[in-house]
């Protein structure tokens, strides 16, 4: 990655990773989120994450949370 600090693109990592079933490859991007932004909150990320459709939304959040995030 040629920006390691770059949080959007762990974020897309670990929600593929996990929809892939690879859950260490997604909590390791989890880990690297929270180290890069320490009080990082799904909550508001999703509501800044550009999705029109709220299906799409939930979904890829969804992934999220069971990386491991809050």
């Amino acid at each position: 990655m040629r920006n390691p600090d770059f949080l959007s693109g762990h974020t897309v990592l670990a929600a593929l990773y996990n929809k892939l079933g690879q859950e260490e490859e997604a909590r390791a991007e989890v880990a690297e989120m929270l180290r890069i932004s320490p009080q990082f909150s799904l909550k508001e990320y999703g509501q800044k994450v550009p999705f029109k459709d709220p299906t799409d939304l939930e979904r890829y959040l969804a992934a999220l949370r069971k990386a491991g995030l809050k």
